[in-house]
């Protein structure tokens, strides 16, 4: 097994399975697409293959808590992508930027904190080589009611 894929299993942590689209659409797009050695990952959010594990809104329906743990479950389903695409996540050499949309009620305006749970899975998994650059903004309305989208691009060794 990898590093990455040791950490993880001591962590406790199984990746969910792939991301397959909603029910009854097909994905027309590459959820990792890689150029030279970037990984570009199209939005994810927290999805089990065509499952949504949460849907909401953060401030109305769901807690700043509960949108941490959906930033954490989008990006343990980013994480199933890359490994799907790259075979192996000890390509990974670093994580150079992430984009965090928030499904938000009016007036909630605490995105990064809701992000941060997709950041703090990031470095507890990779360390000092999770540190990213980072942007979290709220959205009326988010594909499918979910509460987080997030996207990334990703460094390759």
């Amino acid at each position: 097994m990898s590093v990455i894929g040791d950490r993880l299993e001591s962590m406790g942590i199984v990746l969910p399975q792939l991301f397959a689209g909603p029910a009854g659409t097909d994905v027309r797009f590459d959820l990792v697409h890689v150029v030279g050695d970037l990984a570009y990952v199209s939005g994810h959010g927290p999805m089990d293959g065509s499952r949504p594990l949460v849907l909401g809104k953060i401030g109305r329906d769901l807690t700043l808590e509960q949108g941490r743990d959906a930033a954490r479950m989008t990006g343990l389903s980013i994480l199933a992508s890359l490994q799907n695409e790259l075979g192996e996540l000890d390509r990974i050499r670093g994580w150079a930027k992430v984009l965090g949309f928030v499904n938000t009620a009016p007036g909630f305006n605490r995105t990064p904190a809701v992000i941060d749970g997709f950041t703090d899975l990031i470095l507890d998994v990779w360390g000092d080589s999770g540190r990213h650059a980072r942007s979290a903004v709220g959205m009326a309305e988010l594909p499918y009611d979910i509460p987080v989208e997030i996207e990334a691009v990703v460094v390759l060794g």
